[in-house]
């Protein structure tokens, strides 16, 4: 299966068009990694500019070992508290900074790793923060990700009832 399958079997279109229906141009995304993730974070900090979306980085800017919470819960409430539309995480697996995020109320951060997963996961979850992780995919996918992640609608629908049930066991 080539690229080309893939994007077309999830039905990824990237174009102007789609990037302002699901108005891309407007968004503001809040970045952050640990240590394990600065490369990363720098490359997608760049793609998201080009698709001319607003960045707020979190950092880190050092490649000594820092903890991911301090990083992972500023975002999550960046976006909880509305000063940003979404955020990107990124450690070495994803999988510390998905559960300091999903800690903050009103976070649903999926840890994504593939392309279907990116766009079920903003279909059908609304997710509102997405965590990858740099020693787990490379640079060419993780970019990918991002942007399918940051391009793709919610659909509602059946799915609403299902993250409403979310919050509200939440207590939101």
């Amino acid at each position: 299966m080539t690229c080309s399958d893939i994007e077309q079997a999830i039905g990824t279109a990237y174009n102007e068009k789609k990037y302002e229906r699901a108005g891309a141009h407007n968004m503001k995304v809040a970045i952050g990694s640990d240590h394990a993730g600065v490369e990363l974070r720098k490359e997608i900090i760049s793609m998201i500019e080009e698709l001319g979306m607003q960045v707020e980085d979190v950092g880190c800017e050092c490649d000594t070992s820092v903890d991911y919470p301090d990083y992972a819960i500023p975002v999550a409430e960046k976006v909880a508290n509305g000063e940003a539309d979404r955020g990107i995480l990124i450690c070495g697996t994803g999988i510390g900074m998905s559960i300091a995020a999903n800690k903050v109320k009103g976070i649903r951060c999926a840890l994504v790793h593939d392309l279907f997963s990116a766009k079920a996961t903003r279909q059908h979850n609304d997710s509102n923060v997405l965590a990858m992780g740099e020693r787990v995919i490379g640079p060419g996918l993780a970019l990918e990700i991002a942007k399918v992640w940051l391009t793709t609608e919610y659909e509602g629908g059946r799915h609403g009832r299902r993250v409403d049930k979310i919050s509200q066991y939440e207590g939101q």
